[in-house]
């Protein structure tokens, strides 16, 4: 299975996306523990005031539409310049149970279009 397919598929969701986070699906490299690298597209990120961290919310990349899909979610440092940051793994019960309730209004946000 070949990973260089350049997303240009036209986008046949059946919802609108006319939210502001942009969806020309960024792509992340993600190395394992085994050093493997993974090649992810980025669901969406954001910000917690409360914890004080960017987070960003991947799922693997090739996915098709309609499967199921595994997410994975990080605690990232931003560098100057975007998303060359340092991903961190979510050890906290506070910070899953927060990052939960984001990915469920963002996926009723999708379901309402």
């Amino acid at each position: 299975m070949s990973n260089n397919h350049d997303h240009n598929h036209d986008h046949d969701h059946n919802h609108d996306h006319n939210h502001d986070h942009n969806h020309d699906h960024e792509h992340i490299t993600i190395i394992d523990e085994e050093g493997n690298e993974e090649l992810y597209e980025i669901l969406f990120t954001f910000e917690s005031e409360d914890f004080d961290k960017s987070y960003v919310l991947v799922y693997p990349a090739g996915t098709g539409e309609g499967e199921e899909v595994e997410l994975s979610a990080f605690s990232y440092k931003e560098s100057d310049g975007g998303l060359e940051g340092t991903l961190s793994s979510i050890d906290s019960d506070e910070e899953w149970e927060m990052i939960e309730e984001v990915l469920n209004t963002f996926i009723s946000d999708e379901e309402e279009d």
